[in-house]
């Protein structure tokens, strides 16, 4: 159990030590004195203090952690005790109205305003304003439903009390009928504070979301990088906190970890915000009207857990036509590679259009993993020869060259350097070139890996 919830026991235990004190003077006080008020009073001050126990024991029970019967907590236990606090408010009221009016058209009772009726009803309005104050700081703080509605009682009790205390002064100043006029008055405010107690009470028990945060919570996320829309938000009052989930977009082309970024985004955000506020964060990939064709293959290729590549998009006579390159293991049997390819373009047309052209390559997919072995050194030096012989413009300066034996060839990695002003294409082309021409000299060549990089700016004047 948390401080919070300490902090809240020990406000209702107080809170409970003084409505019985207050309950037994103005009991002594009423009887002595003939005061419907004042008995009023006292009735009220009874039902506040079996209410404030009943608040105690619910808090003590609303502190409890979340279990698989209770999955969401248990802080609703203090708004159903705030609503047994409404009933009774409602009952002493109604009570209260009914023996008013019985003395108000039965012959006066007398009433006796004595120095002990002025002097406890004095002593509960400064008591009740101590509480007043100390639960309405601690309710504000907790955000307890229960201490909430025993804030509003003790205001009732304030204004009970000031307009008991002025029914005998009424009766002191020979006016009896005033202590059931002020026990009318009364009876109405409890009535009052028991609606105005009902109504937020069963908004909490009816999951009404506390007013403007919807829309709060919606505009901030909705500022978040990368959310494109906010679905859904659902809110839900739980004690102190507000639970519930929200739904957001996000595009379909981004990664997973991108992703999980921007849920952790939105999560953080509306802590800093709103510290009570949690929220299961939940997105939705959607394809932004900005995404491109070749965005959407990879997408759907992805999906099958299929790699394609060379995509080539087209537009014939106002007709869209698409074609790829797709890499399967090269031991499946072509029923099933055809299969495969069948599918992904079946998906593209249903993606991009049924009057979409579409052409798929089935490629044999290289090894991605194959023991190896240093190559001797008379093999590596043959190669690096090669490449350096054979590499013309615009590749230069053959370096790092890297040959490994495999059981199915030899695997060579080099590094080259271009111009940097060249286009990629044009120096992937003349690597393309290259590398074909050292795998005609060395038939036994499995893959040649070339990397190009910039030409440094010393060199290019020498090359230039």
């Amino acid at each position: 159990m948390d401080a919070a919830h300490h902090i809240k026991e020990r406000a209702a235990l107080a809170s409970i030590g003084a409505s019985a004190a207050l309950t037994v003077g103005k009991l002594v006080a009423g009887l002595l004195s003939g005061s419907l008020a004042l008995l009023s009073e006292a009735g009220h001050n009874l039902v506040d203090t079996g209410i404030t126990i009943v608040t105690f024991f619910a808090i003590r029970v609303a502190g409890k952690p979340a279990d698989e019967d209770h999955p969401y907590g248990h802080g609703k236990v203090e708004a159903v005790a705030a609503l047994v606090e409404t009933g009774f408010l409602f009952a002493l009221s109604a009570f209260i109205l009914v023996e008013a009016v019985q003395r108000l058209t039965t012959a006066p009772v007398e009433v006796h305003a004595n120095i002990l009726a002025f002097g406890v009803l004095l002593v509960s309005i400064v008591v009740d304003l101590s509480r007043w104050f100390t639960l309405s700081r601690i309710a504000h703080a907790t955000k307890s439903d229960a201490l909430a509605a025993d804030v509003l009682h003790f205001s009732s009790d304030i204004i009970g009390s000031a307009l008991a205390l002025g029914g005998l002064v009424a009766a002191r100043f020979g006016y009896p009928e005033g202590d059931a006029v002020a026990a009318v008055a009364v009876a109405i405010f409890i009535a009052i504070a028991g609606y105005r107690l009902g109504r937020r009470t069963v908004d909490t028990l009816i999951d009404t979301a506390p007013r403007g945060l919807t829309e709060d919570v919606r505009a901030l996320v909705e500022r978040v990088p990368g959310v494109t829309a906010v679905d859904s938000l659902r809110l839900r009052p739980a004690g102190p906190d507000v639970i519930g989930d929200i739904g957001i977009s996000v595009p379909r082309t981004l990664p997973l970890e991108k992703v999980v970024t921007i849920k952790e985004v939105v999560r953080t955000a509306i802590a800093a915000a709103y510290p009570r506020v949690m929220l299961t964060v939940t997105t939705h990939p959607v394809a932004l009207d900005d995404e491109s064709v070749r965005e959407s293959l990879l997408l759907i290729a992805a999906k099958r857990h299929t790699t394609i590549h060379n995509i080539i998009v087209q537009e014939i006579d106002g007709r869209m036509s698409v074609g790829f390159d797709i890499e399967v293991d090269a031991q499946m049997p072509l029923g099933r590679a055809h299969e495969i390819a069948s599918t992904l373009e079946a998906d593209a047309r249903l993606e991009l259009g049924p009057d979409i052209e579409v052409d798929s390559h089935i490629e044999p997919l290289e090894p991605r993993e194959l023991p190896g072995q240093d190559a001797p050194a008379a093999t590596r030096n043959a190669i690096a020869a090669a490449l350096s012989s054979l590499a013309g413009d615009p590749i230069v300066e053959v370096h790092s060259v890297r040959v490994r034996e495999t059981p199915a060839g030899l695997v060579i990695n080099y590094h080259c350097r271009a111009d940097p002003n060249l286009s990629v294409d044009q120096v992937h082309l003349a690597v393309d070139d290259l590398e074909r021409k050292v795998m005609t000299a060395f038939p036994n060549i499995l893959r040649i890996i070339g990397h190009a990089e910039p030409l440094r700016r010393g060199a290019i004047r020498r090359h230039g």
